[in-house]
């Protein structure tokens, strides 16, 4: 058993990437700071009987990501109903463009940002007409 359970993002400030997650992609949080022995915030990216995972905002334990530099661990994808929309949103909650959007003909659009603390994560709306 392999199946992905749980994921952290690594953050500098606790405050701007809980309001970028909120604000971008309707994120709710709750402090489990008391567990982790450090700011830890556990994120519930929807309602549990929606295909997905919940997570965390974790605090950054060292330097943050280098621009420019080669992707050291995982980047997390979401699911979004209109790609355009959700982009606007990111632009407008200082994130910012690592990939621009690009088709995955016949199956969906697909793109990659750097969020408010310098990770990248991805955004993917299905769409069988992309190309």
């Amino acid at each position: 058993m392999g199946r992905l359970v749980h994921f952290e993002i690594h953050v500098s400030d606790m405050e701007r990437a809980k309001d970028f997650y909120g604000n971008v992609f309707g994120w709710s949080f709750q402090d489990w700071s008391d567990y982790a022995g450090m700011p830890y915030f556990g994120a519930v990216t929807g309602v549990e009987d929606e295909h997905g995972i919940d997570g965390a905002l974790m605090q950054r334990q060292g330097p943050s990501p280098e621009p420019n530099q080669a992707m050291n661990g995982f980047a997390c994808t979401m699911g979004v109903e209109s790609y355009d929309i959700t982009e606007a949103k990111i632009l407008e909650n200082g994130g910012q463009v690592a990939m621009p959007k690009y088709a995955l003909p016949g199956m969906a659009w697909q793109g990659y940002y750097l969020d408010t603390e310098g990770n990248v994560f991805g955004i993917h709306q299905p769409d069988k007409n992309a190309k």
